[in-house]
């Protein structure tokens, strides 16, 4: 390493091949497989949890991963929206990691290890393709979706018998097996309606989900008239699962559709916040009809910027 007894050119020359040392190893790692990363991601998280490693990364099980795994998720999805393929990329390795950092944990117990992760996910999707990787044929989309569900229930049936599970007294294979629980309740909803509609259960078209909405509201307005606590809640629940069932037979997204409401409510209110501390006031202290007038001047400005976007896209075409 150069130091201050070093005369001037030696000094030079010893940062001069230090930097192109870095290059060359920089080089060499940007030729490395997936597989190599991979490997060298294992490693790095295993000498994180080691004896010697990092204290938060020891301390933590999979019950206090669980916020982040959620968290990286939407932090994938919001990148995906942004567009920005850098950040993409990005988050999806955050994602990658919660992979690693659970399968880490496992294998410290001697539970298994990333290689089971990989191999078992492996092996599912070779199973899931016979029309791919064996004598199946499957002419469209959604004869491979019907496919699918068949295989997951035989495998759920040989998991079960395989377990002990097969005596008379385990409920009957049904299609909506696998819907975990713990998704958050609109997830949960979209689910369970879409594996339904795989085998036909399902609407003709939109306007019947729309008319269900109409059917639930009509409920939940009798409620409220009635005062009965217990049937708003019921209904309320009834009138979001119709929406969330609208949503999925319209192929939208209903957890990444109601993000991009509460962003853009989030967005609007912020603005009228603005708009008010620019007259000299708080906006908390406005009388109503003033909070009013402030949003349609919001949301008529969004509108506005929204079309002059696309003016300036369509003049650049």
């Amino acid at each position: 390493m150069p130091n201050k007894s070093m005369p001037a050119r030696t000094k030079q020359k010893a940062k001069r091949a230090k930097r192109s040392a870095g290059k060359t190893r920089t080089v060499k790692l940007k030729h490395l497989t997936p597989g190599e990363w991979f490997e060298k991601l294992v490693a790095v998280q295993a000498r994180l949890r080691a004896p010697k490693g990092c204290p938060w990364d020891r301390e933590q099980t999979h019950q206090t991963l669980r916020t982040y795994l959620l968290e990286e998720a939407y932090e994938v999805l919001e990148a995906l929206d942004h567009g920005d393929d850098a950040k993409f990329a990005e988050e999806m390795g955050d994602l990658l990691l919660q992979i690693v950092f659970h399968s880490q944990i496992a294998q410290e117990e001697g539970r298994f290890n990333v290689s089971d992760v990989i191999r078992e996910i492996h092996d599912k999707m070779i199973r899931r393709h016979p029309h791919v990787f064996g004598e199946t044929r499957a002419k469209d989309s959604a004869e491979v979706l019907r496919n699918w569900e068949q295989i997951k229930a035989e495998e759920r049936r040989s998991n079960k018998e395989q377990a002990g599970g097969g005596g008379s007294q385990t409920e009957p294979p049904s299609l909506l097996d696998g819907v975990s629980r713990a998704l958050p309740a609109t997830l949960e909803g979209f689910q369970l309606t879409r594996k339904a509609s795989r085998i036909g259960f399902d609407w003709e078209d939109a306007r019947g989900v729309i008319a269900k909405m109409q059917e639930e509201t009509a409920e939940l307005e009798a409620a409220l008239k009635a005062e009965d606590r217990q049937k708003i809640e019921e209904e309320m629940g009834d009138l979001l699962f119709a929406a969330v069932n609208l949503a999925r037979f319209l192929h939208v997204d209903p957890e990444i559709a109601l993000k991009k409401a509460n962003a853009k409510f989030s967005r609007r209110f912020r603005a009228m916040e603005a708009l008010a501390r620019d007259s000299g006031r708080e906006f908390k202290n406005l009388p109503r009809e003033e909070m009013e007038a402030l949003w349609d001047v919001t949301k008529n400005a969004e509108g506005e910027s929204h079309i002059g976007g696309l003016a300036k896209a369509q003049a650049r075409k």
